[in-house]
């Protein structure tokens, strides 16, 4: 974004990392991790506000068609071999599809919906 006097603006990669009872995460780690899972197809991650941690984790997965069904819970037991536990203040939502605009995920779009 840019102001009238040319000065440029990050509007929304910003919120990429967000802090969870003070420690830093960065939605890429857990998204890395959770197509680990041989159910998993792919994922996003987003922060959401909490009122314990200022801000968790929102993972919205996307699982392959014949993959069983899997809960979030069963999710994040999973992913407690190889992710920090402050990485892990999370909600685990499955999906049919995540939204894209020319191929890119739109978190502001998960954002909206968490």
């Amino acid at each position: 974004m840019e102001d009238e006097d040319g000065y440029l603006y990050v509007k929304d990669r910003m919120k990429d990392m967000y802090i969870s009872g003070g420690e830093n995460v960065y939605p890429a780690e857990v998204e890395n991790a959770l197509p680990g899972l041989e159910e998993i197809q792919e994922a996003a991650v987003i922060g959401v506000p909490d009122g314990r941690w200022g801000e968790t984790g929102r993972a919205f997965v996307v699982l392959f068609e014949d993959a069983p069904e899997l809960s979030g819970n069963e999710i994040l037991t999973r992913l407690r071999e190889g992710l920090a536990t402050y990485k892990l203040r999370t909600r685990v939502e499955v999906v049919a599809e995540l939204p894209r605009t020319t191929g890119k995920i739109q978190k502001n779009v998960l954002r909206e919906r968490a």
